[in-house]
């Protein structure tokens, strides 16, 4: 089974979604799946340095308080053990870069420990992940050569593959995430519930 994950590093579901998807597959008996993570950006628009926090909310939401915004999502995130950390966020990135980083540690078998660090590197840390400086650091956290990823970062390398898949992703009708393509024939919207989760299995192997 191979599941393919559309996800933006900046979905506070989609880091929902990946610790109820891991619970899922905790329980499933099954053999473990292939996972691929596929680029999507909420905010493609997004200027390359980002933009404050404050100001992006109150453009996006006609307000910038937090627990407002974001209570539902906090509580959800509690219930799966993530303590989301709004109020550290100072910056909303733009994400191009940070999905370049997830590829480029695909090819060395770092994909989900990349996608699992930059979530906690923005929701927890409140890091802009938009940051090359920044991205560097995560990419040697996690064994990887910090100098040699900050000098790739500074090209275009991966660049054109985020968008090309972005832009497949809005082809498959694809307009919100996380969103999960099992076999490329099964899908799952939205940070479901394990349950569901294992009902989609089930499915794909003809249960």
């Amino acid at each position: 089974m191979i599941i393919d994950i559309y996800s933006d590093t900046v979905c506070p579901w989609c880091f929902i979604g990946k610790r109820r998807l891991e619970s899922a597959l905790r329980n499933w008996r099954g053999a473990a799946p292939e996972i691929r993570w596929r680029a999507f950006q909420l905010n493609p628009d997004m200027p390359a340095g980002g933009l404050d926090r404050d100001y992006y909310l109150q453009l996006k939401f006609g307000t910038a308080d937090a627990s407002r915004l974001f209570g539902r999502v906090a509580e959800a995130g509690r219930e799966v053990g993530i303590e989301f950390a709004f109020e550290r966020i100072r910056r909303s990135p733009n994400t191009l870069d940070s999905h370049r980083l997830v590829r480029r540690a695909g090819r060395e078998g770092r994909q989900d420990a990349a996608v699992e660090a930059l979530f906690r590197a923005y929701f927890l840390d409140g890091r802009d992940i938009g940051d090359r400086d920044v991205l560097a650091r995560v990419a040697g956290e996690l064994g990887m050569d910090e100098n040699d990823v900050r000098s790739w970062l500074d090209t275009d390398e991966g660049v054109q593959a985020v968008r090309d898949e972005d832009a497949e992703a809005r082809d498959l009708g694809i307009g919100g995430v996380p969103f999960y393509l099992l076999d490329g024939r099964f899908p799952v919207t939205g940070a479901q519930a394990p349950e569901v989760f294992m009902q989609a299995f089930e499915r794909v192997v003809g249960v």
